[in-house]
């Protein structure tokens, strides 16, 4: 009977290991299914994620990449069509910064401001100072600029390049941020009036990585430079796009004058808000 209870105790010792060993076996599967499953997950999420904003060199270097790997894939006669497929939409995304805020005839209006005697006024408020009056000046000229849908290019320092599609808009932002500065808030009511010269002009130019080139860019920046503080000036090509019924005037022509670096002569004329 003994002998007996002992073989019985080790089979159930051995069904015991045994099934030890089985379930360690399938936690351990369970344990790689899960992280299979988390894996799974989290390629459809990054699937179903958004791509991010690509500027234009990053999107040249992708198509480059694709294109090596399909001549890889195919050889050159079968990459050879979506090549041709993809160039063109390559020079379609090239042109669109310009072409969603160019008018129907191709040209922009560009803008340039900056304060007036910027330098000086930085020396005696000194740089904390100087730094809040610049937040305040740039939230003041942002929220003009994006109630008349006009768009920031680039800033530096106290300078800013817009763009916009209408010459009417660009006038009445010019003309409403002069109007703001007159009436300034607090911060710069508190540390002193700050004066900004605007100059405007209207043609084409050549975009490129979300900047603008070209001959009209370099004028619209000398009209700026025309400009004294608190006063906007215009190029004639502006008062030749606007339409009669625009809603700013423009005065004081000036006699036909050379602008610095660039060949003719141009005529610039102050912009201000129309008579009541």
């Amino acid at each position: 009977m003994t002998v007996v209870l002992g073989i019985l105790c080790a089979i159930l010792a051995c069904v015991v290991i045994a099934l030890v060993v089985v379930v360690r076996r399938q936690q351990v599967d369970l344990a790689a299914h899960a992280a299979h499953v988390e894996e799974l997950e989290s390629d459809l999420a990054a699937a179903l994620r958004p791509p991010p904003a690509q500027n234009p060199t990053e999107r040249a270097i992708s198509r480059m990449i694709r294109t090596a790997s399909k001549v890889r894939e195919q050889g050159i006669t079968g990459v050879i069509q979506s090549t041709i497929e993809e160039m063109t939409a390559w020079a379609s995304e090239e042109q669109a910064e310009i072409v969603h805020m160019a008018a129907p005839d191709g040209t922009v209006t560009l803008c340039f401001s900056d304060i007036e005697n910027s330098t000086q006024l930085n020396a005696r408020m000194g740089d904390k100072t100087w730094v809040r009056v610049l937040a305040a000046h740039d939230q003041l000229l942002r929220a003009r600029i994006a109630q008349y849908r006009g768009q920031v290019v680039k800033t530096a320092g106290d300078g800013f390049m817009i763009v916009f599609r209408d010459p009417e808009a660009a006038c009445r932002a010019a003309v409403a941020i002069q109007s703001d500065l007159r009436r300034p808030s607090e911060v710069l009511r508190r540390h002193g009036k700050v004066r900004v010269r605007i100059g405007i002009h209207t043609g084409q130019v050549v975009a490129k990585d979300g900047d603008y080139f070209g001959e009209n860019v370099a004028l619209a920046a000398r009209v700026a430079d025309l400009a004294s503080g608190g006063e906007v000036l215009c190029s004639d090509a502006v008062r030749e796009a606007l339409d009669d019924d625009a809603q700013v005037q423009l005065v004081d022509p000036t006699d036909p004058l050379e602008l610095k670096g660039l060949p003719g002569e141009y005529v610039v004329w102050r912009v201000v808000p129309p008579e009541r």
